[in-house]
């Protein structure tokens, strides 16, 4: 990774992906971590197919991607992938080391999102193989996350099963 005073760098290091991953990809895909740069390639414009997004400015972006370069380090985990010129997909992982299990570490797996033009292609479900394989080699016990339930059959189809229910309390701020 490049020094914050570059203009660009990844959030981790590309060699946490499998590189054969990348081969199921169709041709002119390339799976790799978040870029600094990324704002500009339509990072934020690919969530909005996911959720509301906000007004996020390029300034904004790169202060949080900075900060979880330097304070969320070992934390955050987002991989995209684009098709060249622009991010049609993406999933983020965020490592939570706990004290209980021996000290387990358990991964939530959050934001999936492939762009609506770029669905159909195993894009999905390759992200997911991706965060999944992060996960392993870095030693998390498990991953978890939430979905609708019309995404269930996707999340079983990539090896995950239903455990519990979900549980929350939202904040007006």
């Amino acid at each position: 990774m490049a020094s914050n005073n570059s203009s660009d760098y990844a959030l981790f290091p590309q060699s946490l992906i499998p590189s054969s991953l990348s081969s199921s990809l169709p041709e002119g895909y390339t799976l790799r971590p978040l870029h600094r740069s990324d704002y500009s390639r339509g990072f934020l414009t690919c969530l909005t197919d996911l959720t509301w997004i906000g007004e996020i400015t390029e300034s904004a972006f790169c202060e949080r991607f900075d900060w979880m370069v330097t304070k969320g380090k070992d934390w955050y985990y987002c991989l995209v992938i684009d098709d060249g010129s622009r991010i049609v997909a993406t999933a983020t992982m965020i490592v939570e080391r706990k004290f209980i299990h021996d000290f387990t570490m358990v991964a939530h797996v959050e934001e999936v999102c492939v762009a609506a033009s770029h669905q159909g292609k195993g894009l999905g479900l390759t992200v997911i193989q991706a965060l999944n394989a992060v996960a392993k080699d870095l030693g998390v016990g498990k991953l978890i996350l939430n979905c609708s339930e019309k995404n269930i059959k996707f999340y079983e189809k990539c090896g995950y099963s239903t455990a519990g229910q979900q549980m929350e309390l939202k904040y007006n701020n």
